[in-house]
């Protein structure tokens, strides 16, 4: 089976892989789906308010320190699509602790 090799900050690290065999023999390895954790598994730590003209990579990168990782900014809100997140003026992000860290009590 192949192996893929993604960095520990990566929304894909944690994915498992699969293969198929294809008709002709070839054997096709891939990444299983990877399914948006639930809000709940976020705690919040503060709120962005989008301005005109933002991106969630700059959002990301003065939150988080990774502009990379605009990804866990868009699984905090519910996002399918990263780039709806920044549409709307004035709509309030969550910006979270990584998925499963939980919050701390009365912080």
């Amino acid at each position: 089976m192949a192996t893929f090799n993604f960095a520990m900050t990566s929304r894909y690290f944690n994915v498992e892989t699969a293969e198929m065999t294809l008709p002709d023999g070839r054997v096709v390895s891939y990444l299983r789906r990877r399914f948006v954790p639930p809000p709940e598994r976020f705690a919040t730590l503060q709120e962005h308010v989008v301005a005109e003209g933002e991106r969630l990579d700059n959002i990301s990168g003065r939150y988080q320190g990774d502009p990379e990782a605009f990804w866990r900014i868009a699984d905090a809100n519910r996002a399918m699509r990263p780039g709806e997140l920044t549409e709307t003026v004035g709509r309030r992000l969550r910006i979270t602790l990584p998925e499963g860290v939980p919050g701390l009590p009365h912080a």
